[in-house]
């Protein structure tokens, strides 16, 4: 055990709160798993390897919470979202590299999958520990971060946009949608280009996926014709690993990622759920 051992965890914190956030996709979950595992934390005696006790721990009371979340989201009005995680301005800061799809997609596998892809995958555990810690064979925790493996690749965007131009293309996006001007949205959106809006059955948004460029400049288009004047830029951003940007429609504050490939969008992830919205209080 550390000399100090509430300074040790409280230098510990940052880490396993973003394992807690990246295993189930919330903010104030993430914060209630790690505090939990604070008080274990300090009611723990003869504790070997104080960082894989904590990654061990924190990992088991998310696989708890996953089970429930699960039921949750399939109650879920609309479109659920993962809470969007703004990113520090120093991209270095940002060492699991995961961004919003990528998260999408680790909610199609098993909570074993994702808890086996996290902790080898992105945050290195060897694998004999991350077997330890989800009770299974290394065997087939190996077939497990495989099978997850193998769902997220297919998702994998095989792009990266740099922090200025993404930010360039957020503002252009914001003021295409704000002017509606169908001829700059079509050169900006991909054919197949998909909207997700995430309002958590309290503030208005669109309960399924709108696919299709010709759809989303309908959609667009009649939203500038209703909200244009009302349509406030506030920053532009990253949102979990995408360009993006914060703003206020009628109003209502909001977070827009934008996924893109080639130089054009391919899908939009909006979160207007004041609950999932809390940590951004400076707007």
């Amino acid at each position: 055990m550390p000399p100090d051992p509430v300074a040790f965890f409280e230098a510990q914190r940052p880490r396993l709160l973003r394992l807690a956030y990246r295993m189930l996709g919330s903010h104030a979950e993430a914060e209630d798993v790690v505090q939990d595992a604070f008080l274990r934390w300090h009611g723990a005696a003869g504790v070997e390897n104080p960082p894989a006790w904590l990654t061990r721990t924190v990992s088991r009371l998310c696989l708890d919470q996953m089970k429930s979340a699960r039921m949750r989201r399939e109650t879920y009005p609309g479109t659920w979202l993962p809470e969007p995680l703004i990113e520090p301005e120093d991209d270095t800061l940002r060492p699991d590299n995961l961004t919003l799809s990528l998260m999408m997609a680790l909610e199609r596998l098993s909570p074993l999958e994702r808890a086996a892809f996290l902790l080898h995958d992105v945050f290195g555990q060897p694998l004999d520990e991350v077997a330890t810690t989800i009770e299974r064979s290394p065997s087939a925790t190996r077939q497990l971060a495989s099978r997850a493996r193998a769902h997220v690749q297919i998702d994998r965007p095989r792009y990266d946009v740099p922090r200025d131009k993404g930010e360039e293309l957020a503002r252009a996006f914001f003021e295409a949608c704000r002017s509606g001007d169908p001829a700059v949205l079509g050169a900006m959106l991909a054919e197949g280009a998909s909207l997700h809006a995430d309002g958590g059955g309290k503030i208005h948004s669109y309960p399924n996926v709108i696919t299709g460029a010709d759809n989303l400049l309908r959609l667009f288009t009649s939203l500038a014709r209703k909200f244009g004047d009302g349509m406030e830029f506030l920053e532009a951003t990253i949102i979990d690993g995408l360009p993006g940007y914060v703003s206020r429609v009628g109003g209502v504050l909001q977070t827009t990622a934008l996924e893109i490939s080639e130089g054009r969008i391919t899908a939009i992830y909006i979160t207007r759920n004041p609950d999932k919205l809390t940590g951004i209080t400076r707007h």
